[in-house]
């Protein structure tokens, strides 16, 4: 069986196959919590703790698990990973697991993690299932704490405002702040401003992409001066 390889699993996790901007999985605790870069990085760490975990146990026991029975399995070891997630933040990061509120539990529904549960980690050695977790759970986080940090600075001036809620008391004065004049736009918190700024992520992405295949195809296509040169010696 063909195995990736660690560094192309990254890829896809971090950029190629990004669920959040390529699959367009998770969208409900995407578009609700980022409304700030600390609730969006919160969020994202826990949704990586649970890619982590459930994808390593899936790839341990797929040889054991019927397929009649595996996604009623799958849900299990996931719903068994994200209770354990939230009690922990519960137990550590009380006020920011106030804030998450329900998003916290509905991990278990987010379809980003099934979907990598049946599409990889069921397919795949641990090792690589775990790599495939930490590399989508790092892209989805990257992408949750971005779009929270643009709503953010937009609608209150502000970015990672109480970021002590989740780094500590060390990390009170890491915050930027635009000053008590910024006029804030209120729509860029609101959930049109958290559809547009996903949607203008994706057109960069889409953008990158493009642009990164166009150069890609100029240099491996010879020039037309070159090849009427060679045309001309021959």
């Amino acid at each position: 069986m063909f195995l990736k390889s660690y560094l192309e699993i990254a890829g896809d996790g971090l950029w190629r196959n990004n669920q959040a901007l390529v699959a367009l999985l998770g969208l409900c605790p995407l578009l609700a919590t980022t409304t700030t870069a600390t609730n969006g990085l919160g969020m994202g760490m826990a949704t990586t703790t649970v890619l982590v975990l459930s994808n390593s146990t899936i790839s341990l026991i797929r040889n054991l698990v019927r397929p009649e029975i595996r996604l009623p399995v799958f849900v299990l070891v996931i719903a068994s990973v994200v209770t354990t997630v939230e009690l922990g933040m519960r137990a550590y990061f009380y006020e920011l697991h106030q804030v998450l509120g329900l998003f916290i539990p509905l991990i278990v529904t987010n379809c980003a993690i099934i979907g990598r549960a049946e599409a990889f980690a069921s397919k795949n050695p641990p090792d690589r299932a775990l790599v495939d977790g930490l590399s989508m759970g790092i892209g989805f986080t990257l992408v949750l704490m971005t779009l929270g940090g643009l709503r953010e600075l937009v609608g209150q001036g502000t970015l990672f405002h109480q970021a002590h809620l989740l780094l500590g008391p060390a990390a009170q004065g890491l915050g930027l702040n635009l000053g008590p004049d910024f006029p804030g736009a209120l729509f860029a918190i609101l959930p049109p401003g958290a559809f547009i700024g996903l949607g203008l992520l994706i057109a960069l992405k889409n953008g990158l992409d493009k642009a990164a295949a166009s150069t890609r195809s100029m240099k491996s296509t010879p020039s037309t001066y070159a090849t009427a040169n060679r045309h001309s010696r021959n």
